[in-house]
């Protein structure tokens, strides 16, 4: 039993560092040069999504707002109530869902493409309302779930994260964000410590 554990354990870990390696290989520069520039050069950006990929797409907001991008999480049910009156054509909105088509997702798209904001689509389906709605796709592929079940969002839960790290990645060199820009907004736990410490030596020695 512990040896069928253990099993489970390494081939999830297997398969999520393949997904990954795979992302690097169907990765479209054109399209992802294309959302580096809107992302860099928008008013605000906002980012929605239901489900684990909502989880992706809040930790995505909240890195843009650790470069000082001005960025926000919208739950889909919030969205349709009224939080779209903060998005307008100046605007990016970042929408994740696997298969294009998810329901709650189908209004959003609708008053996106109304206010004329720049929509960003990271889905699997190529074909769906939501990739042929939207002015960028990024495009994931994932071949399976980690999961012993092959349902749960695992795989392709990683792929989200690594994909919005890498448009994180690219987004500092192109603004040539530094450590101490990021110091001053982060001066909370180790990191805010560090940050701050080497701040301070630095006053010193000027």
């Amino acid at each position: 039993m512990i040896k069928d554990i253990m099993n489970a354990a390494y081939v999830s870990l297997d398969m999520e560092k393949n997904e990954i390696e795979r992302l690097r290989s169907y990765l479209d520069e054109e399209s992802f040069l294309k959302a580096i520039d809107a992302l860099v050069n928008c008013k605000s950006i906002m980012t929605v999504a239901s489900g684990s990929s909502g989880i992706a797409a809040k930790k995505f907001a909240h890195s843009l707002c650790c470069i000082e991008k001005h960025a926000m999480f919208m739950s889909p049910s919030e969205a349709v109530h009224g939080g779209l009156g903060a998005l307008d054509k100046d605007d990016v909105m970042v929408m994740v869902s696997r298969g294009g088509k998810t329901v709650e997702l189908l209004p959003i798209i609708s008053v996106c493409n109304k206010k004329k904001a720049t929509l960003i689509a990271v889905t699997e389906n190529e074909q769906s309302i939501l990739a042929k709605s939207s002015d960028i796709v990024l495009k994931l592929s994932i071949e399976k779930e980690s999961d012993p079940l092959g349902l749960m969002a695992t795989s392709s839960f990683i792929a989200t994260i690594a994909l919005f790290d890498a448009i994180l990645a690219s987004m500092i060199v192109t603004t040539d964000f530094t450590a101490e820009q990021f110091g001053v907004i982060h001066p909370g736990g180790a990191v805010g410590e560090k940050l701050n410490n080497k701040q301070e030596d630095i006053c010193i020695k000027d």
